[in-house]
């Protein structure tokens, strides 16, 4: 009866927000000055009361990223079976740290972490884990890739290291790296840029010539990060000539698959992300192409042992290990007490089906092939190239700031401006909701064409 309640619910709100706005137009002292004349935590309030206020304040006063015209950075719409899914964390509130504290929750994640690895090519012994985010998971890559190939990092720190090890991206990648090295202790100059070709993707021969040259410099090269769907412009990096190249120098491989990862699934698709299986780790976020609430990162590794030795811990106020074939995911992974962050994706997953996310990852990327195609048909001139759903655009003499604070003021679309490579900023938008039609497209293109 709950969920019944809670369907109806959604549903109402999934149409209220499809008809309203998409921008809010507030100013932080409007915000915080309505907080303090209500909010000074002296008198008690009726929970009704206070739940209808603040939903009314995430009505209005926040971009809507569930609209199906906000064209944005990765905020899914997200799927009814998802929403249930927080619903039950939320009132169980299960402890993942250990196995024995919640066994049903532990191998429900599991399940469907070793069904998604599989997919991704993955052997079955590989390890894998939820994470707060791509961010963690991204952490997560550098300091397991870090404990095997310098296995006195572990114990002693880097200052013990007879080299400074690096890493190599492109200037295209996630800059979750710079706060990674920071945090890791490498250093931000750690991480080496490396040149792109004509289509943003990483340039093989510049990468073999910076790992050439740093490590006559005496540096150690340890990590190489190829991307599925930058943030920019939806770029994937050859993995199959990465793999090849990591293989040959010995360097750890991590994908950074936590938009374009979904991929995977699609038939139509997956041909991209070729060489992903060969891997050493792997980034994805399924609350991103997977449609699930924020927050919800996976991370993948082929390498278990590593795992273990990096996250490793022992105390005594901890349950004694669990006898067989399990581990206690707060000595594999960065966290150690942990939300039930898997069951949303789970259910949704069990909800749709394979064939139905099919559907929905493929919608969507037909959706960025409707509309690239009616900004050309518009006049537009369309600056990327990716199979995914990632559409960068301008024309001669605009302003991107400028025309998206239109769209924003008039309320067309929710789209932001980019700066790919050394080029000029352009517009950028992406199809992030399986709502999106195609006669919302056709509207926006040709709403736009009246602020030109």
């Amino acid at each position: 009866m709950m969920f019944d309640e809670l369907r109806s619910a959604v549903a109402k709100l999934e149409s209220a927000i499809a008809s309203g706005p998409i921008v809010p137009t507030v100013t932080p002292q409007e915000i915080r000055g309505y907080l303090a004349s209500r909010y000074d935590f002296t008198t008690p309030l009726a929970l009704d009361e206070v739940a209808a206020d603040v939903e009314g304040m995430l009505r209005t006063w926040q971009v809507q990223v569930t609209h199906p015209r906000y064209f944005g950075l990765f905020n899914p719409s997200v799927t009814l079976a998802s929403i249930i899914g927080d619903t039950l964390v939320a009132m169980y509130n299960p402890q993942l740290a250990t196995w024995r504290t919640s066994p049903a929750a532990n191998e429900i994640e599991r399940h469907t972490l070793a069904w998604l690895g599989g997919k991704f090519g993955l052997p079955a012994g590989a390890s894998a884990s939820f994470t707060s985010g791509g961010a963690e998971a991204n952490l997560s890559a550098v300091i397991v890739a870090l404990t095997r190939a310098f296995p006195e990092y572990g114990e002693h720190g880097l200052g013990r290291l007879g080299a400074a090890p690096t890493i190599y991206l492109t200037g295209e990648a996630h800059h979750s790296f710079n706060k990674v090295a920071h945090m890791a202790g490498l250093g931000r100059r750690a991480v080496r840029t490396v040149g792109t070709d004509g289509q943003l993707q990483m340039d093989l021969g510049d990468l073999a010539r910076r790992v050439a040259e740093d490590r006559h410099e005496g540096l150690a090269p340890f990590m190489v990060v190829g991307t599925v769907g930058t943030t920019g412009a939806g770029v994937i990096d050859p993995l199959p000539e990465l793999a090849r190249f990591c293989r040959a120098e010995g360097l750890w491989l991590h994908v950074d698959a936590a938009w374009g990862g979904a991929a995977i699934l699609s038939p139509r698709l997956r041909g991209h992300l070729a060489g992903i299986e060969a891997a050493d780790s792997i980034t994805c976020d399924a609350h991103k192409w997977f449609s699930v609430p924020m927050a919800a990162g996976m991370f993948f590794c082929r390498h278990p042992e590593a795992v273990g030795a990096a996250f490793r811990a022992e105390t005594s106020y901890m349950p004694g290990k669990t006898v067989g074939p399990v581990v206690d995911p707060y000595t594999t992974s960065v966290q150690w007490s942990r939300r039930f962050i898997g069951l949303k994706l789970f259910l949704a997953l069990a909800e749709r089906g394979e064939a139905g996310y099919v559907e929905m990852i493929e919608h969507q990327a037909r959706m960025g092939d409707v509309l690239r195609a009616a900004l050309r048909r518009a006049g537009w001139r369309v600056v990327n190239t990716t199979p995914l759903p990632v559409v960068c655009f301008t024309r001669e003499g605009l302003d991107p700031a400028t025309f998206v604070a239109a769209l924003y003021e008039r309320q067309i679309a929710w789209m932001s401006q980019v700066r790919l490579g050394a080029g000029a900023p352009v517009v950028r938008a992406c199809i992030t909701s399986f709502r999106t039609t195609e006669s919302d497209i056709e509207w926006v293109v040709r709403e736009m064409g009246r602020l030109t």
